[in-house]
């Protein structure tokens, strides 16, 4: 039993060197391009419910700005579409397609640092009552702005080598 905990532990450290070798660091490491975002980042005030998610998400991944160098403007577009009918005609399954177009720019210099389209999609059901439908739609709306953000977030973090985001 001792012998095969050795080789896990031989295996991880064999692993973690490779990853050191290739020129793997951590996302937020200290030094790192990303690292530079948290707790800089200016996002523009919510003005509707999907908003508010998308802000509200955001934040929790960036941290609020006490003195932003950075703003983050987003443009969100929501689209329902039927995905189930009955043969009564009945609608019992929508997707809310989601698409946020995002721009980081330089508050000092105002010059757009990154920009891009992140999409994505949830589904809720309709086959309950119109209080449960309701319920079921503001969940989805809530997820859907979550996992866009995420999206926003990941590709800040991705891109934040390219435009010295220190």
């Amino acid at each position: 039993m001792w012998l095969s905990d050795r080789r896990k532990v031989l295996g991880g450290l064999l692993g973690a060197l490779a990853l050191s070798a290739c020129g793997f660091t951590p996302a937020y490491g200290p030094g790192s391009p990303a690292a530079g975002l948290l707790d800089r980042v200016e996002i523009d005030a919510p003005a509707d419910r999907r908003a508010f998610d998308l802000v509200e998400r955001l934040e929790e991944r960036l941290g609020r700005a006490d003195s932003p160098a950075y703003g983050l403007s987003y443009r969100i577009d929501v689209q329902s579409e039927n995905r189930t009918i009955t043969p009564t005609n009945a609608i019992t399954r929508y997707n809310l397609n989601g698409r946020v177009h995002y721009t980081l720019r330089d508050l000092q210099s105002d010059r757009v640092l990154t920009e891009g389209d992140v999409t994505t999609f949830t589904s809720y059901s309709a086959s309950g009552t119109p209080v449960a439908t309701n319920a079921s739609e503001t969940d989805a709306g809530l997820r859907l702005m979550r996992l866009l953000a995420d999206q926003i977030v990941t590709r800040l973090i991705a891109s934040s080598g390219e435009w010295g985001g220190t």
